[in-house]
């Protein structure tokens, strides 16, 4: 039997139903916490990783010698991550949710992505 618990939505309870359900289960339970931001099932539970593998998102990097400042990245990113001030692109790497279009409507190609390590 495999069972997913999952919502997008952080502070539901998910772990704390997850973790009690695999000791509920008994020894023969695989617990995988697939929490990018927060994985902390292995605080209630013992065990030892099986491995672990960093998780990386895309996000810009302005290259200021190419930029003109004409702020087509920060009109196009609806989440805020750029904005255009006094003709340099200030980026906010933390709001990025690396859908790459600030790169695609750049038309100096002044963007390009880079790894931005997340979990």
């Amino acid at each position: 039997m495999k069972v997913a618990i999952a919502s997008g939505k952080g502070g539901t309870g998910k772990t704390t139903v997850a973790v009690n359900l695999a000791l509920v289960m008994g020894s023969a339970v695989t617990l995988l916490d697939c929490d990018v931001e927060e994985p902390n099932a292995h605080l209630f539970v013992r065990g030892a990783p099986i491995s672990r593998e960093p998780v990386t998102v895309p996000a810009p990097v302005i290259d200021e010698a190419r930029c003109d400042g004409c702020g087509e990245c920060g009109r196009f990113c609806a989440w805020h991550a750029i904005v255009a001030l006094k003709g340099v692109p200030l980026v906010f790497p933390e709001l990025c949710h690396g859908c790459g279009g600030c790169a695609r409507v750049c038309p100096r190609g002044a963007i390009r992505e880079t790894a931005r390590r997340i979990g």
